[in-house]
């Protein structure tokens, strides 16, 4: 078995496949190396001697620089390696065309056709609270229907609870409104009833004129003060919905339908390596389809966000890119914190030593295409190809923002794991066979199989056999089974 791997020949590291000792001698590229200190699994070693202050090159680009002398066969990480990245940075539009030759499939996915023209890949019955004082009676009203009716042809019956819709100002307020409008009007979902208070500050006069037009038959709003007993008036509401739902058939539909989002969390050394160009693959796939894919996390673009640039289908998509990089780096500065205060704790524990390092595994989630459109929170995504979307890494708080803007279903890749899960389908993929192996009660995929034996094209056609079986309904992903949805709200200000 292969001890390593160099992904770039322009590297001067090569990364772990299982934990070398030191003094170990290993061959790579026809040259024994020494190893001179223990190395993990997923962690980095020098393939030549690299002074103090010189790049570390992995992908073929800078990961930072090294703050001492590094012996060739020496372990790179945190204790000897630092990052390059600093302050704002002046950006030059060189543009690449992409060139994919990915040829069209007869391949179509059974969705539900929506009064709207979106397509759904779920069929599911919500209570969306429009101020988190009524999630308990939200709860009364979802545990009376599963109690009372027949809901079998139902893949799902929800209230997204949250703390927001009162006390907040500003972005946070809009923001809170923004991502509830896009829940009402999500092609995942079958029925909504809007539960408000009556006092609060999302109004539903108010919010009912943010979400726009809605198919009545599907969409209700009940304000609670206004009735006598509201957990009635929703269960009769939500009644109502269950027996339209019982006409609900999916029905074969282009696959330029679908809507994915791109997110990693947990990452490790193999990210980059193995579920992140899966993924990235998957996303070119699917674009060659017709459809659309959305990236986000943008303080996982810091020191890859060139790549992303360069790739912009227009010039003004990459004055949008700039923008999107420039306006989080002044979110951070606005709080006083650290630009740069990244990889996690898991992150480096995993292998991953700069912020360069994660986000140029990170993007590679976005394959090769063009970038053709970059989103603000809670837009929807109307152009078919590659999406960039702000939002910031937090695992469920990107996740949620990916569903807002209009995907049915999210790709996760995640080297260390997790059991969460986000409101549409949140697909974990690892990163490694022992991840898979010792947590098959989370991971839905594994994409360590391309560390062995597989070749990317056999793991990409199982990749895309799977998700479109989940996509079909014929199977449910792993956090569906065990009921763990929820929304988070990207919060940036203060509460009254």
């Amino acid at each position: 078995m292969k001890r390593y791997i160099k992904i770039n020949d322009q590297d001067n590291v090569a990364v772990a496949l299982d934990e070398l000792k030191q003094g170990e001698t290993i061959e790579v590229d026809g040259t024994d190396i020494n190893i001179t200190t223990d190395v993990e699994k997923g962690h980095k070693f020098a393939l030549k001697n690299i002074g103090a202050d010189e790049n570390v090159i992995k992908y073929g680009y800078p990961i930072g620089h090294a703050i001492e002398p590094i012996q060739k066969g020496a372990h790179i990480h945190t204790h000897n390696l630092k990052t390059n990245l600093h302050d704002n940075l002046e950006y030059s539009y060189n543009a690449v065309k992409a060139v994919l030759n990915i040829p069209k499939s007869e391949l179509t996915v059974n969705g539900y056709l929506r009064a709207d023209g979106n397509m759904g890949i779920r069929n599911e019955l919500w209570i969306v609270p429009a101020v988190g004082c009524v999630n308990g009676q939200a709860q009364m009203i979802i545990d009376r229907i599963k109690k009372e009716l027949d809901v079998s042809h139902i893949d799902d019956i929800c209230v997204f609870k949250h703390n927001y819709g009162c006390s907040q100002l500003g972005d946070d307020h809009e923001n809170t409104q923004k991502a509830l409008a896009a829940l009402v009007k999500h092609p995942n979902v079958g029925g909504v009833l809007v539960l408000g208070l009556g006092c609060e500050n999302n109004q539903i006069p108010e919010f009912k004129k943010l979400v726009g037009a809605v198919n009545e038959d599907r969409v209700q709003f009940l304000v609670s003060q206004e009735v006598e007993d509201e957990v009635e008036t929703g269960f009769e509401i939500m009644k109502g919905f269950v027996e339209k739902m019982r006409l609900d058939k999916r029905q074969p539909l282009p696959l330029s339908y679908l809507k994915i989002g791109l997110k990693c969390g947990g990452s490790d050394g193999f990210s980059g390596i193995t579920a992140n160009p899966l993924v990235g693959q998957f996303s070119d796939w699917l674009i060659a389809q017709g459809g659309t894919t959305i990236l986000t996390e943008v303080p996982e673009m810091f020191g890859a966000e060139t790549i992303l640039m360069d790739r912009a289908i227009t010039q003004k998509v990459f004055d949008d890119t700039v923008c999107l990089i420039n306006d989080f780096k002044n979110y951070f500065r606005k709080h006083e914190q650290p630009i740069y205060e990244n990889p996690s704790p898991g992150n480096k524990k995993g292998g991953i030593s700069t912020l360069e390092e994660k986000s140029l595994g990170c993007t590679q989630k976005g394959g090769n295409s063009n970038v053709v459109d970059v989103l603000d929170y809670g837009q929807p995504a109307t152009k078919h190809g590659l999406n960039l979307l702000q939002a910031p890494g937090n695992d469920l708080v990107a996740s949620s923002a990916l569903g807002f803007s209009g995907c049915q279903m999210v790709l996760f890749t995640t080297g260390r794991g997790t059991p969460f899960g986000s409101f549409v389908p949140t697909m974990k993929i690892s990163t490694n066979s022992t991840l898979y192996n010792h947590k098959k009660n989370w991971i839905d995929f594994n994409a360590g199989t391309l560390l062995e034996d597989e070749s990317m094209e056999e793991v990409l056609q199982n990749f895309v056999d799977f998700v479109l079986e989940i996509c079909n309904g014929n199977d449910k992903l792993k956090h569906e089974k065990t009921g763990f949805k929820e929304i988070a709200i990207f919060k940036t200000g203060v509460t009254l």
